[in-house]
């Protein structure tokens, strides 16, 4: 079953790009992009007629993307057909779509699958399977919206109100693209969205390599260079590790890997590539990785103007006059098909760049952080980072990705600043990351992973030479294979121990923890037991906030957060065991409409207590134990009037 994650993420995409000419590494690179940016474009689209979300529905609509692509592009050629074969008449051998010997795509589908190995190998030893649920803050909100868009066949993002503990119909957002696919498979197979979201975030894993390797052959970097940078993008713990045991930020991530592809399908401005099949392509890929988390457009934005900078400085080539229609057109179709994506983000933005977290490095250790590539982090990953570092110097040097070079500069500046300090201008610089380094830190990894190809192919091609084996490509092949097989055994293994070992540190399946089999039992006895219209009150740091996502049951609390002041979740989460003695917690419960509460053994966090009104409740008169298992206890409503 696993196998339809990846179709969802890829078909829709490849449906869309293929016909419009876009093949090999940069097709491969932008289509899970471009599915994203179909599906965002598509839920709310098909809400306003009225059609559910769906497999069928969401297959129609990429259709009909589809279908108008190819025929404005067919239109276009025709009335300017001269720009069919505008790539090849370009003077500057630069600007044109490098052909690539076969060689070259062999050795770099080699770097692919080593990098896919190493990041699958992490991630299921890391998480003991796709089975065993997240046991993190964030996990419970995402798989609750998975479920709640595929029962509702609902893909708007204002709509999840009520899973963020609001009343229906109140101003709302949080990026659902991500969820809105997931939901999908768990429509098709009534799978649990946990193992869903397991199964999609291994699939990104597998994805980074991919798209690292697009962004490399696009911009024609060296191929061995490039097979070096694909293989090692997946022993960085900064990214894609550290951002998917902490939160889990899924839809972040997702974001961040989806990236490089979009980096890769720009250059077809630059290379005068059929003007519809690049507007199509870059509009719905940034639609896609902006839909995903609307804070990949400030990552993005970074990218766009380091890469002006570079094209300014002549650093990279470019003709302004050849290039100035497709930009034109892409500009201004992304526009049309971003705005609506991101336009509704507005409602959460003030709380946002609100958000707070502490300091955890003076700004000497954020900067030394930063050089190594080893953010938030006791231990550096000292031979990764120092090799990523002289690759980087190599890369300016030979002007090479000096953008991207730019870029990591950028972020890691903004990572240090965040880590250390606190005030006006770095809290206005790091808002749009919810003021979190961590999320800074997941940035660095892109221009680490292309450093160290550099600097083991540079330091590669010189022992060739020095041992006077030659300098063509296949011995530096070789060189370069056992120099990066030394970097690995450097690393203990190319640092596969400790990436799954930090990814590990939230995932488990016994108690005490947030979310455990005895507690899904009991999720599901209630499922068996409750009539339609009622509701189940719970502590919402034990746990339970799963029941939804695991058993479809709607708890009066959502999420870890908690509800509303004043609301009656928070009313009897102060007050519930006082049930006995006052007739308004009563009350309470019987406009509420609820039948059960349940109490969990353990909590999300390790210093956390029962709530204040769900102490004690095996005193209260009012309720009467009629479940247990060694994880949960449920009792029922017995004197609601």
């Amino acid at each position: 079953m696993f196998v339809v994650v990846p179709i969802l993420f890829f078909l829709p995409g490849l449906v869309v790009c293929a016909p419009l000419g876009l093949r090999g590494w940069r097709l491969a690179g932008i289509a899970p992009a471009v599915s994203f940016g179909v599906a965002a474009t598509g839920g709310p689209l098909l809400n306003a007629l009225g059609v559910r979300w769906s497999v069928v529905s969401f297959a129609g609509w990429t259709l009909a993307v589809a279908v108008v692509a190819l025929a404005a592009s067919l239109i276009w050629n025709r009335i300017r057909p001269g720009r069919r074969d505008a790539a090849e008449a370009v003077e500057d051998p630069a600007l044109r779509p490098l052909r690539r010997a076969r060689w070259e795509h062999v050795v770099v589908g080699v770097g692919v699958l080593a990098g896919i190995a190493v990041g699958a190998l992490v991630f299921l030893h890391g998480t003991d399977g796709l089975s065993i649920t997240s046991q993190e803050w964030d996990a419970p909100f995402h798989a609750n919206a998975v479920r709640w868009i595929a029962e509702h066949g609902d893909a708007v993002p204002s709509h999840l109100a009520p899973t963020a503990n609001l009343p229906e119909g109140s101003p709302y957002f949080y990026p659902i693209t991500y969820h809105s696919v997931l939901a999908l498979v768990v429509q098709m197979f009534g799978v649990d969205p946990a193992w869903v979201l397991n199964a999609a975030a291994l699939t990104v894993v597998m994805i980074w390599p991919l798209g690292i390797a697009a962004l490399g052959m696009a911009w024609r970097v060296p191929a061995p260079i490039v097979a070096v940078a694909a293989a090692v993008s997946t022993w960085f713990t900064a990214f894609p590790y550290d951002s998917l045991w902490r939160g889990p930020l899924w839809p972040y991530v997702a974001g961040l890997a989806l990236l490089p592809g979009v980096l890769a399908a720009g250059r077809m401005v630059l290379e005068r590539a059929p003007v519809v099949a690049t507007a199509v392509t870059l509009a719905f890929g940034i639609a896609g990785i902006v839909a995903l988390h609307t804070s990949i457009a400030f990552v993005l934005l970074v990218y766009v103007i380091t890469l002006a900078g570079a094209l300014l400085l002549k650093l990279e080539p470019v003709r302004w006059r050849g290039s100035l229609v497709p930009l034109v057109v892409a500009a201004v179709l992304t526009v049309l098909v971003v705005a609506p994506v991101v336009l509704p983000a507005r409602t959460s933005s003030t709380g946002v760049q609100a958000a707070q977290w502490p300091e955890f490095a003076t700004s000497a250790e954020g900067f030394g952080q930063v050089l190594l590539f080893s953010p938030v982090a006791d231990q550096p990953q000292w031979w990764l980072g120092l090799t990523a570092l002289a690759g980087l110097v190599i890369m300016v040097v030979r002007r090479r990705l000096v953008w991207l070079v730019a870029a990591f500069l950028i972020f890691g500046g903004a990572y240090a600043a965040t880590a250390s300090m606190n005030n006006y201008v770095v809290n206005l610089i790091s808002g749009p990351f919810y003021n979190d380094a961590w999320r800074l830190a997941a940035l660095l990894p892109l221009a680490g992973a292309f450093a160290v190809g550099e600097a083991v192919i540079a330091f590669s091609t010189w022992v060739a030479g020095r041992v006077r084996l030659g300098t063509s490509w296949p011995r530096v092949l070789g060189v370069g294979a056992a120099s990066l097989l030394v970097l690995a055994l450097l690393g203990n293994g190319a640092y596969v121990g400790r990436n799954t070992e930090r990814l590990h540190s939230t995932y488990a399946d016994q108690g005490p923890t947030t979310v455990s089999p005895g507690e899904v039992a009991a999720y599901d006895w209630l499922a068996d037991h409750l009539k339609p219209g009622e509701r189940v009150m719970n502590d919402r740091l034990d746990g339970s906030v799963w029941m939804y996502a695991k058993a479809g049951i709607q708890p009066m609390e959502w999420t870890f957060y908690g509800a509303q002041p004043g609301s009656a979740a928070d009313r009897l989460h102060a007050d519930l065991n006082q049930m006995d003695t006052k007739p308004s917690v009563r009350k309470v419960l019987a406009d509420a409409h609820v039948r059960y509460v349940i109490v969990g053994r353990g909590f999300v966090r390790a210093d956390i207590h029962r709530a204040p009104g769900l102490q004690g409740l095996a005193h209260v008169h009012g309720l009467e134990q009629v479940y247990r298992t060694k994880d949960a206890i449920i009792y029922e409503v017995v004197a609601n009037g």
